[in-house]
């Protein structure tokens, strides 16, 4: 982080009192102000008691601003730093040592401020690294060794014990217990995680069931689990993240890239107009020295400061909130488009939706009752390895609370038609209607209207056969998230017009979906190359819009639309690294909360710009027609700088009404 803090603020420095240095000399630098000014009004004698305490002010104010102030001129830059050593120096010449002092004091108070707002604005991100433990258990030979995280290898098993800390990245192999996994995704109940059924051929990290992972830094609840290593300390989701947030904090908003530029030209500019203002007792009736103080007050009141670290005071305050709940927004630029979003496209599988079936409609007929209906159902279909198969016993048992007996056997998948298997001696047939056709068993009107009905509104239907005759039929879909409903009604209300899903299934399923969720609009049978001429699209007719999707399979539509959002991005690497915004939990329900984040960053950045512009329009032209002097330029300019840092520190406890 030391690199970023160099980059995004030049003045945070650190000496003889640590990360507090700068605060302390600047505390200093107004004490010996403070002194010389009771000194110099009580007319102590002699009168260098008060000059010295002057001049040991201007040392303790002027000492890291003068260290920028020559760096950039070494480099052949003339910025804000010194245009406050010229205004110190020429108050100094003059004779106005208190003012000059006065000047410093506060320049270096707002500096050390804005040091404080972007320590505090990265504390959230840094504190990370501090929640994994240093140390991990891991079996070996039979035994428990304590290792240093950093010598873990993939595939050590390490346990955790209750309310401790994880040590690595990996997936549960033993126990279960609730994991407050609020470092990492922000939410704020402890997670529910499971073993593994088994570690044979595990999938990739990103892959798994994230009920069975275990990420850094998060903490064990009540139960006691042992977890298989699949990342290392250096690759795991919490070093990246903070890697990450690292580099994406010097990358400058458009607002930012702005004022750098309006800066580069406006330094110039003053310096030519108070050098210029020195010479106006040739043509206007006043000494030297009395165009000098003008010319030195104008320097002092033209000086950008506020300007500076108005933007990425915001920026950095913004992104340390979102952070704080779970969300990484990757650079100014990011934090200031999703606020002028009024189109979002969704991914619909994962993202909208739970991106698993769910056993939607259970329809028995001729004679048989729900339950013996199920438990036939659930008995073949608990022998089959299909992942609708799968996905149907276990709602059967959650949903209905029935167990596999294991009384079905013979089980044979039909290609392209479904399965059959044995049950109580009779044969049974689960799939398509082209399966029952090919058996020779009829399908009533009744039975094939209601299929046809389910079809059309997106469910996967299958027919269930018993001893040559139809026992039913059940449907499967992927079922909308249970807050998709309150997150699109909420987006609604905070002024997003329009919000169109973009799916590779059926039409008719992404319509129903729609209709279910309330989605402006749907556009189904998509491939990825179509996703991406469907954003093209869209931002020809808007402008702008957001993508929010996985981050994977959508990478393409995501890089194109203006920002990026990435559903579920713990332990996901391609997410991390290819959304804009990414939501490190996997609730969509986050989006109004960082969609409302970026409006308020973007309004607070627009009020800082407009005190520290508005107060540099002010005092101008008052200081160059000599209607004011140093003293009260000091002060209106100087607090200027400090309102706009305290403004931008707010962003830190924003919340959604």
């Amino acid at each position: 982080m030391d690199k970023h803090k160099e980059h995004a603020h030049n003045h945070a420095h650190s000496g003889i009192f640590g990360k507090k240095t700068e605060l302390y000399f600047s505390l200093l630098c107004g004490f010996f102000l403070l002194l010389g000014f009771i000194l110099q009004k009580t007319h102590v004698d002699p009168d260098w008691v008060s000059l010295a305490a002057y001049i040991i002010s201007y040392f303790f104010g002027g000492y890291f601003i003068s260290i920028e102030a020559t760096k950039k001129i070494s480099k052949g830059g003339f910025d804000i730093d010194f245009l406050m050593i010229a205004a110190a120096i020429g108050a100094a010449y003059i004779g106005s040592w208190a003012e000059g002092a006065l000047l410093l004091f506060l320049f270096s108070l707002g500096h050390a401020l804005e040091s404080y707002a972007m320590n505090k604005a990265t504390k959230s991100i840094e504190a990370l690294s501090d929640l994994s433990p240093k140390m991990a258990l891991v079996k070996k030979d039979g035994k428990l060794v304590e290792t240093p995280v950093e010598d873990l290898k993939i595939n050590d098993i390490f346990v955790v014990r209750p309310h401790t800390k994880i040590a690595a990245d990996g997936v549960i192999v033993t126990g279960n217990s609730s994991i407050n996994q609020a470092p990492i995704t922000g939410e704020s109940m402890p997670v529910d995680k499971t073993a593994i059924a088994t570690t044979d051929q595990l999938p990739d990290f990103k892959d798994i069931d994230k009920n069975h992972i275990a990420f850094t830094g998060t903490i064990n609840g009540d139960g006691h689990i042992e977890v298989l290593v699949l990342k290392l300390s250096s690759d795991s989701t919490v070093a990246r993240l903070i890697k990450m947030v690292s580099e994406v904090e010097t990358q400058k908003s458009p607002t930012q890239r702005l004022t750098k530029k309006f800066e580069k030209i406006y330094v110039p500019i003053v310096l030519i107009l108070v050098i210029t203002l020195c010479f106006a007792y040739v043509i206007i009736d006043e000494t030297f020295s009395e165009s000098l103080y003008r010319a030195i007050t104008v320097l002092v009141a033209a000086s950008p400061c506020a300007l500076a670290i108005s933007t990425p005071s915001a920026v950095l305050s913004g992104i340390a909130r979102a952070a704080q709940k779970g969300v990484l927004i990757k650079g100014g630029k990011a934090l200031e488009d999703l606020g002028t979003i009024s189109t979002i496209a969704f991914d619909k599988t994962g993202t909208l939706t739970e991106g698993k079936p769910k056993l939607t409609h259970v329809i028995p007929v001729n004679d048989f009752n729900e339950t013996d209906f199920l438990q036939l159902v659930l008995e073949v279909e608990s022998l089959s390895n299909h992942p609708l198969a799968k996905a149907i016993s276990k709602d059967i048992k959650e949903q209905y609370q029935l167990d596999y007996l294991g009384k079905a056997s013979n089980i044979n998948a039909i290609q392209g038609k479904g399965i059959e298997a044995m049950y109580k001696h009779q044969k049974v047939l689960i799939g398509n209607g082209k399966l029952m056709m090919d058996e020779g068993i009829a399908v009533s009107d009744t039975i094939a209207t209601k299929m046809n009905d389910l079809l059309k509104q997106g469910h996967t239907v299958m027919l269930v056969a018993y001893n040559q005759s139809i026992a039913g039929l059940i449907s499967v879909m992927d079922v909308p998230r249970k807050t998709a409903v309150s997150t699109l009604k909420r987006l609604k209300e905070i002024g997003i017009k329009r919000m169109i899903m973009l799916t590779g299934d059926h039409q008719n399923v992404g319509d129903t979906i729609a209709k279910q969720i309330g989605l402006t609009e749907a556009k189904g049978n998509l491939l990825p190359e179509d996703k991406v001429d469907a954003i093209k699209k869209l931002l020809q007719e808007d402008k702008k819009i957001a993508m929010v999707g996985d981050g994977v399979n959508d990478a393409p539509a995501m890089a194109l639309s203006t920002v990026s959002v990435a559903m579920g991005a713990a332990g996901s690497d391609v997410a991390l690294e290819t959304a804009d915004v990414a939501l490190m939990s996997d609730k969509i329900e986050m989006l109004p909360f960082v969609i409302g984040l970026s409006r308020e960053s973007k309004r607070i950045i627009k009020q800082n710009i407009f005190i520290s512009l508005g107060v540099v329009a002010l005092l101008v032209p008052v200081t160059i027609l000599g209607l004011t002097n140093i003293g009260l330029a000091v002060l209106f300019h100087e607090g200027s700088t400090i309102v706009v840092v305290i403004n931008a520190l707010r962003l830190l406890r924003f919340k959604m009404d």
